[in-house]
C-alpha cells in the first residue's frame, strides 16, 4: 500500500472530523516542543517525530479537502516571494 492510499485509509477510518482535531493535537505537540527547545532543551529527536506527524496530517488534510496541486502552487509562488524578499534585504545591507 503506498503513502496516499494509507492517508486515505485513515480518513475513512477515522473521519474527517477526527482527522482535522488530530491536525491540531499533533500541531500543538510539534509547538510545545519548540518552545521546549527555545528555553533550552535538547530534544532535536521529539522535534523531528512530531513535525513527522504534522506532515503526516498536512498529507491527510490536502487529500480531504482536494487541494494537493492548490497547495505546491501556493508553496511555489510563496517560496518565490520569499526569495524576492531575501534578495532584497540581501541589496539593502550592501547599501
Amino acid at each position: 500500500m503506498d503513502e496516499r492510499e494509507v492517508y486515505k485509509q485513515a480518513l475513512e477510518k477515522w473521519g474527517a472530523e477526527g482527522q482535522i482535531t488530530m491536525v491540531f493535537e499533533e500541531m500543538a505537540e510539534l509547538q510545545k516542543e519548540l518552545c521546549k527547545s527555545l528555553r533550552g532543551k535538547e530534544n532535536r529527536i521529539e522535534i523531528a517525530e512530531e513535525i513527522a506527524d504534522v506532515e503526516i496530517m498536512l498529507e491527510q488534510m490536502k487529500i480531504l479537502f482536494g487541494i494537493e496541486e492548490g497547495v505546491e502552487r501556493h508553496k511555489t509562488l510563496k517560496l518565490q516571494r520569499l526569495e524576492g524578499r531575501l534578495k532584497r534585504q540581501e541589496g539593502q545591507l550592501w547599501r
